[in-house]
Order: structure tokens, then C-alpha cells, then sequence
């Protein structure tokens, strides 16, 4: 239970708020690069922790994004001409370049006047097929992103997005929250293609009552899940939780790892974005032609990244295969499952009516962490937050099977490491 006044420091984002100067510390994704999809595109209108902006890649690939609205009359430059190196704005002709600088006033002959005018930008870079941002102050941006899902070969990663009408923080607590994966997700262990087939599926079925084991890391958390097995062994489930969005999904046998950001738009709305690859080979057709087709962690959007199934539409629920035990929850699909529930909500969870258990020790640990992240930054606008240095971000999840006498974190500490080319270790 969260009193009031920290449900919402801990869920607000917009700017001048504590959490969202902590987001602002980070390069967070914020479009696929198939948005933008050549020079002089059209560009995209963004929300992102509560600022309005545009994106555009413009003549010569600079990624450009900047305040949504042109600084003469507020007009929005997602009508504007993208040409000639800028975006210009339709109504009377002013032009901004990628950093936000306005190059040219055409009605206007004092050439000193443009100089005056910039709009707000922030720089953005391209990897791993995600278009990402840093939306802080400069001299403190951080090294680029170093997730291994983004460093890998193009053939063995795939990513999605959709958006979200919840809070980015209750998506989150969904993503760290390995408990629930024997109830909401148990029609989907032996049938979803990117997850049957696992040996350690069987603990997940048999064993309903798993015991949390958190360790601090010095990116956030590794969040431990131990069942038992048919020997004097633990099956251990491991996701690693980076500050202050960022998980991963423990593998199962050799399908593709998964994992998550949650990034907001505002304080109602989130993009969740998926990821899926394999350190140590290309996916595979039918592997990546599942994902499109909304297996896994993926969701099948339209052309505004919002799912088909939806509130709208009672999100596709079928009672019949809720009660036949095809789908637990009625809802078809990981991605979806998790979504509705987090929908249902509301838009911004009241955490002072909620009653934590022993199965929610991670969800505690990393409001903790995030809190104190936050504050400390309040304290010291030049703090440098957990999570942002690349040694904090090459983990991997884990899954394995030990004695029940070792700690997790004895048998798993290496394997944690993200390391180019080694296999991963799953069950």
C-alpha cells in the first residue's frame, strides 16, 4: 500500500516532476525506424512524458525531434513540408532544421530575426531498429544504449510496440511479477509457439506458490523466482529489472529471449515496447512470422499501435474458452492478457487500497529504488541514476535448476552477464 501523495509522485512523468527528470536521464525508445522510413519522410507526432513533439529524418538522415508546434503561431508541423535538409511549416513558411533552429522566414527580410527563434529538441540516434532519445540536459547525456537486444545482427532481433491506456508504472509492476504466469499465462504454456515445448514450463504448472529471493544490482534489481522440482532442486526464474523501465523475461529452452520498456506518453497512457531475440543465432521465419502474428509478448496493432483487441471490444474476451481453461483469463495471448488486466485498472492504479504480499517482494524493492532515485536526484540535479552505464545494461536473464542449499545469485552471477556469442542459460 502507497500512501496518496506517493502513488503520485511515483507516476507522474510530466516535465518539472521528480520521476520524470529521472526518465529524462535515460536514452529511452521512442519510435521504430520503420516510422521513419526514408529521407524526407513524412514525420510522426510523439507524446512522450507529457511534451508534445515531432519526429522527421530529414535530407541527409539527420533524426530531428522537436517541439510539435511551429513558434510563430502554434501551427503543428505534423502538416509541414519535409525538404531541403528541414520541416517547414505549411501556414506562412518558417523552417526549423533537425536541432530546432529556425533557418528560414521567408515573409520576413531582417535575416537576423530567424536567429532568435528555436524551438525545443532533443537529440535522437538509431540502433537495434529502434529510434531512441535522450530528453535531459546535455551535459550529462549518457553513453549510448548498450541493451543486447540492440547491439545484436538485425537477424536475430525483432521489436514491437503498442500503446497502452494505463499507467506506466502498473505495466511495470505486470513485468516484474513472475507469480502470475501460472495463472494469467497457463493456457499459453503449451501452446504459444515461442514458449511450449520448455522443460521448466512444467514447474510453472505444478508449482503455484513461488517463493521471491530480490538481490540489489548496480542497474536495479535481479528479481528471483524459485519452484520446486521433482528432485531436492529449485527451478529459479530470473529477471533482471533495469532503472527505471526496462525488464527482461527469464528464457525457456531455446526460443528467443523477451522483454520489455515501458516508456509514458503522459501520466494515462504508456508505449510498451517488446523485444525478442537470441544471442547466438538469426531467428527463425516461423519465429518471426509468430511474432508479427502477435505470439509471445507481442500484439497485433493497426497502423496507430493500438491492438485490435481493445476495451472497445471487451478485448476479444471468449467465455467459453475461459471456462474450458484455453485461455485462464479469456483473453487470447501474452501480450494481451497482461495489458487487459493492467487496463482494468484504470488509468493510474490507487495503490492506497492495494495489499501486497510475499509474491510482490520485487514490485516493493523497485518503487524503493525508483523513489530513491528520484529524490536523490531532486537533491543533486547532477546525480548519475543506476542503470545508465553499459556494464549496468549487457545483463541477460535466467533460467536454471540448482540445489535447493545454493543462492541464486551463486550459480547465476555469471550467467546474469551478457556476453557476445555465448549461449544463454535456460530450461
Amino acid at each position: 500500500m502507497l500512501k496518496k501523495e506517493i502513488n503520485e509522485f511515483i507516476t507522474q512523468t510530466d516535465p518539472q516532476t521528480p520521476m520524470g527528470e529521472l526518465f529524462r536521464r535515460y536514452w529511452l525508445p521512442v519510435l521504430l525506424s520503420e516510422e521513419l522510413t526514408g529521407l524526407d519522410c513524412a514525420p510522426v507526432k510523439l507524446e512522450l512524458l507529457g511534451e508534445k513533439l515531432i519526429a522527421f529524418r530529414d535530407s541527409d538522415n539527420q533524426l530531428g525531434l522537436i517541439d510539435e508546434f511551429c513558434a510563430h503561431r502554434g501551427v503543428s508541423l505534423w502538416f509541414g513540408r519535409n525538404e531541403m535538409s528541414g520541416i517547414r511549416c505549411p501556414y506562412h513558411g518558417w523552417k526549423y532544421n533537425f536541432k530546432g533552429d529556425c533557418v528560414d522566414v521567408p515573409s520576413e527580410e531582417a535575416i537576423e530575426f530567424k536567429s532568435r527563434v528555436k524551438l525545443k529538441s532533443y537529440p535522437m540516434i538509431e540502433q537495434g531498429g529502434v529510434i531512441w532519445a535522450y530528453m535531459g540536459p546535455a551535459h550529462l547525456k549518457p553513453p549510448l544504449p548498450a541493451y543486447e537486444f540492440s547491439t545484436v545482427d538485425p537477424s536475430q532481433n525483432y521489436v514491437s510496440k503498442r500503446r497502452q491506456f494505463s499507467n506506466w508504472l502498473q505495466a511495470l509492476e505486470g513485468g516484474i511479477d513472475s507469480s502470475h504466469v501460472s495463472f494469467l499465462h497457463s493456457g499459453s504454456l503449451n501452446r504459444d509457439p515461442l514458449i511450449r515445448g520448455a522443460k521448466g514450463n512444467r514447474y510453472n504448472e505444478s508449482d503455484k506458490k513461488p517463493v521471491f529471493q530480490v538481490e540489489k544490482s548496480t542497474g536495479g534489481l535481479y528479481i528471483g523466482v524459485r519452484r520446486n522440482t521433482e528432485n531436492d532442486q529449485y527451478y529459479w526464474r530470473i529477471t533482471p529489472w533495469l532503472m527505471p523501465n526496462f525488464t527482461m523475461v527469464p528464457p525457456r529452452g531455446d526460443h528467443p529471449i523477451h522483454g520489455h520498456f515501458w516508456v509514458p506518453i503522459n501520466d494515462r497512457e504508456c508505449w510498451a515496447w517488446s523485444y525478442s531475440y537470441h544471442p547466438t543465432r538469426s531467428l527463425t521465419p516461423a519465429e518471426t512470422l509468430a511474432m508479427k502474428e502477435g505470439a509471445g509478448i507481442h500484439v497485433v496493432v493497426d497502423e496507430h499501435h493500438i491492438p485490435l483487441a481493445r476495451k472497445e471490444n471487451d478485448y476479444l474476451m471468449d467465455r467459453a474458452a475461459q471456462t474450458s481453461g484455453l485461455y485462464y483469463s479469456g483473453i487470447e495471448g501474452v501480450g494481451m492478457q497482461d495489458a487487459s488486466l493492467q487496463e482494468s485498472m484504470g488509468p493510474i492504479q490507487d495503490r492506497t487500497k492495494e495489499n501486497l504480499v510475499s509474491t510482490d517482494n520485487g514490485i516493493i524493492m523497485m518503487r524503493q529504488a525508483i523513489i530513491k532515485a528520484a529524490k536523490a536526484l531532486q537533491e543533486n540535479p547532477d546525480f548519475a541514476p543506476p542503470g545508465i552505464h553499459p556494464e549496468d545494461q549487457q545483463v541477460r536473464s535466467v533460467a536454471l535448476i540448482a540445489d535447493k542449499q545454493i543462492p541464486f545469485l551463486d550459480v547465476a552471477s555469471d550467467a546474469l552477464k551478457a556476453v557476445p556469442g555465448r549461449p544463454h542459460q535456460t530450461i
